[in-house]
This record gives C-alpha cells, sequence and structure tokens, in this order.
C-alpha cells in the first residue's frame, strides 16, 4: 500500500500531462559514452509535451548527455534524465520546440463551436 501511495505521489508531482497509451516511432541519434556516433530507431512512450521514455534503445548514453530525437518531420535536442537497460527519460533542452502533439483531442476542441 506504501508503494502505491508513493507511485501516486510521484505521478502528482510531474509539471505536465503525459500520453501513457501512446507509443510513437522515432528516430534518435548522437554520440555515445564510448565517443561512437549511433542512430536508432525506437519507440516513445509516457510521451508529454517536453519529454518521454525511449524504449529498445540499444546506444550506451549516462545521464546528463544529449541526443537528437525525430518524430515525424519534427526534431530537437533532448538530453538523457534516466536510464536503464533497453529504456530511458528524455526531457527537451529548454530552447526547443515541442516534437511530439500533446493536446486536446480533436473531437474535445470543437464541443461547443457549431
Amino acid at each position: 500500500m506504501i508503494a502505491e501511495i508513493h507511485g501516486r505521489a510521484a505521478m502528482d508531482r510531474r509539471k505536465e500531462r503525459r500520453l501513457d497509451d501512446l507509443e510513437l516511432s522515432v528516430q534518435i541519434w548522437g554520440v555515445d559514452r564510448n565517443a561512437r556516433p549511433f542512430a536508432e530507431l525506437v519507440r516513445a512512450t509516457s510521451v508529454s509535451s517536453t519529454g518521454a521514455v525511449l524504449l529498445d534503445v540499444h546506444s550506451k548514453l549516462h545521464a546528463g548527455e544529449m541526443l537528437d530525437v525525430q518524430h515525424e518531420a519534427r526534431r530537437a535536442q533532448f538530453r538523457v534524465v534516466w536510464t536503464r537497460p533497453g529504456e530511458m527519460g528524455i526531457q527537451a533542452l529548454p530552447h526547443e520546440e515541442p516534437i511530439f502533439e500533446i493536446g486536446v483531442p480533436k473531437t474535445l476542441e470543437m464541443v461547443g463551436t457549431g
């Protein structure tokens, strides 16, 4: 029960809404911790307007390192926040425009416009 309460508290601290049910294909590239260039096609989940969790990542990166991420035609630079084997949390650099379209679904935007 304490873990459930702690988990809820952690989610309440988030600054923005995340879409946990969504998975997107994204391209990542940069230079790994061994100074080797890499490029991978991975999955992004738990997506927000400024961050995501990347899955199926094979490159070896540390927290604090930078990488480029592209979703569809949009690309931006991100900082690695945390890593686990095969996955990492990323956050967009402050000056970057959002590349993930996170917003009110179109059906809700249309309510009251008729």
